[in-house]
């Protein structure tokens, strides 16, 4: 495999390291080697109908309004989990739809939100938030709603909209960003957005966007390995 192939060649890189430095050879021969190369896995993400699918339900679980509007949350602002669940009504101003969010680190960052999370939040704290929590997010009992709470209820949704089961809170987060590539938004405002420390971070979403541009050529183009239109 890869990973051994490169474990094996860092072994021997050491060993001729220790043989030049106890000058018993002169020059380095795995120099030429190069490192296997190691294919990253790319966070998986719904496309736009999915999407849709999931989010334009109506009546899912006893808080539907509640789920609605985190969920519109996360694929609307991109948030971690953990940052959606420590949100408190303050948090969140909106007349100007934007949110104050402490991620990791504690650092603090503003995001801002979509007309339809403006309507489904919106219709969460006029309708149905009850509780003198200062949380945004509440269960039944008026308390804090936790992160486990929040995966059960992502899951909860994408099975009624016959997604995979698989689907989670981090894949809504990947969906924002990769729908934000797709649609022109520059690396380094993505990068704000989500809260990452380094823009290498935020670059594999642009390695998804390649890898979709390769399925469409491989699928669309006479050369490529779709059967519609093969010469």
């Amino acid at each position: 495999t890869p990973v051994t192939r490169a474990r094996k060649l860092s072994t021997l890189r050491s060993f001729i390291k220790f043989l030049r430095q106890n000058q018993l050879i002169d020059t380095n021969p795995a120099e030429p080697l190069e490192a296997p190369y190691r294919r990253r896995n790319l966070p998986k993400s719904l496309n736009i109908p999915q999407t849709n699918a999931m989010l334009d339900q109506d009546g899912v679980g006893k808080s539907p309004k509640r789920d609605a509007a985190l969920l519109e949350m996360m694929y609307g602002a991109g948030l971690r989990v953990a940052e959606l669940v420590s949100l408190n009504l303050a948090s969140v101003t909106q007349n100007e739809n934007s949110i104050r969010v402490i991620g990791k680190g504690n650092k603090e960052r503003i995001v801002f939100y979509g007309k339809s999370c403006a309507s489904a939040l919106g219709d969460y704290i006029e309708n149905e938030r009850q509780g003198l929590d200062p949380a945004l997010f509440l269960n039944l009992k008026g308390q804090r709603l936790s992160t486990r709470s929040v995966q059960n209820i992502v899951k909860r949704w994408a099975l009624a909209a016959g997604l995979p089961p698989e689907t989670s809170p981090h894949t809504l987060r990947h969906t924002f960003a990769t729908h934000m590539i797709d649609g022109g938004a520059d690396l380094k405002t993505v990068q704000q957005l989500l809260g990452h420390a380094s823009l290498a971070t935020t670059q594999i979403y642009t390695h998804i966007s390649v890898e979709r541009l390769r399925e469409v050529v491989q699928s669309a183009h006479p050369d490529g390995e779709g059967k519609g239109h093969q010469r």
